[in-house]
């Protein structure tokens, strides 16, 4: 008899250990006045960062309920029928508490999970160094109602230092804590900013845990670090086509020189078109030299592309697919322009992103 409830006893401690969640219930608690039967809304973002309802249940008493699965861990927001804000909270399997109050969404609380226990410390930190922001902001106005210059250069140089400890926060974060989410968003933000050198981001990346890899954001930092290798200084350029100011189709291949300036540039754009007669004055002292220039336009409409063409002298070859942001950015992972790829005759990219007299600095060396 004892020998069975020895083993039943095992038995029973290792299903407990070894037993996980097979779905989440979010249990919401949100005070104020708020009528019963208000609706309340689980929402994601999608690929083009717009919030897409996932579920909807409704207040009773002040409290609400959602349940479901979520295979992977991942941003979501609740949102409250007629109340102002929302509550960013990661939806994973397990039991997740939210307590909120109607008037001030953006200061909910959330715990109950792993990733929502990080995230939760995350944002104390965060709401920390916001205060503190905001408290320098107001003895600043105070010292500038005085003309106290001497408080103005002291705070001016406190804020340099707060802002600094803030992005150092969030990579320290990302570094400490490779099993959370958050960690993955501020690894994303971080790359889209380029807050970090490229290596310094990828070793962020690498050290993530599996699962967080496996994520929606992970795999799209993934996709994003896969294309800066494409486009990384050594690497080959990735060949393209696209369509001339006449129609005609026309590839990045058919137009190297000894050195090829792509120039990722559009009418709308103000610092491109500062930037225009300084390319201009490079083209024409090089081009004899075999310089050739690309000019990928990312305008919306044909016509302000083909004026700013003619508008600034800009006597090269020039190709768009008047997109936006197209496939062409996208290959070459360009999120603001001016962007510019320096490569050599084989296509190799030498170079990036060089303006002003470093721009004809570098030409001149390549082709002296």
């Amino acid at each position: 008899m004892k020998k069975y409830f020895f083993t039943a006893l095992l038995f029973g401690i290792l299903i407990a250990c070894n037993t996980t969640p097979d779905g989440f219930k979010l249990e919401g608690t949100l005070s104020g006045e708020v009528d019963n039967g208000t609706q309340v809304f689980l929402k994601k973002t999608d690929d083009a960062n717009q919030l897409i309802e996932v579920d909807t249940t409704t207040i009773e008493n002040g409290k609400y309920t959602f349940t479901g699965t979520s295979a992977l861990p991942e941003l979501h927001y609740l949102l409250i029928n007629k109340v102002r804000g929302n509550i960013p909270v990661v939806l994973e399997n397990g039991s997740i508490e939210v307590n909120a109050q109607k008037d001030s969404l953006a200061f909910a609380k959330m715990k109950g999970t792993l990733q929502n226990d990080l995230f939760a410390d995350f944002l104390e930190e965060s709401r920390s160094l916001a205060r503190r922001a905001r408290s320098m902001s107001d003895e600043m106005r105070n010292a500038t109602a005085q003309q106290d210059t001497a408080s103005m250069t002291s705070l001016r140089d406190e804020y340099f230092e707060l802002q600094e400890e803030a992005r150092t926060f969030e990579i320290k974060f990302a570094k400490e804590h490779p099993e959370a989410l958050i960690s993955a968003l501020i690894i994303e933000k971080v790359l889209a900013t380029k807050g970090l050198p490229e290596n310094e981001i990828k070793e962020l990346y690498e050290a993530l845990t599996p699962t967080i890899k496996e994520t929606v954001v992970g795999q799209r930092i993934k996709d994003k670090l896969d294309k800066l290798v494409n486009t990384s200084i050594g690497s080959k350029a990735p060949n393209f086509t696209a369509p001339t100011p006449s129609g005609d189709e026309l590839a990045l291949n058919d137009v190297l020189g000894k050195v090829t300036i792509v120039d990722f540039w559009a009418a709308w754009c103000k610092p491109c078109r500062a930037e225009n007669p300084n390319v201009v004055q490079v083209y024409n002292k090089y081009h004899d030299k075999g310089l050739n220039i690309l000019g990928v336009s990312l305008d919306r409409r044909a016509e302000d592309w083909t004026k700013a063409i003619e508008d600034d002298g800009l006597v090269w070859n020039h190709v768009s697919n008047i997109q936006y942001f197209d496939e062409i950015a996208e290959l070459y992972n360009v999120k603001a322009i001016p962007a510019t790829f320096i490569l050599d005759e084989n296509g190799v990219i030498i170079a990036k992103d060089l303006r002003g007299a470093a721009l004809e600095n570098k030409i001149s060396e390549l082709l002296q």
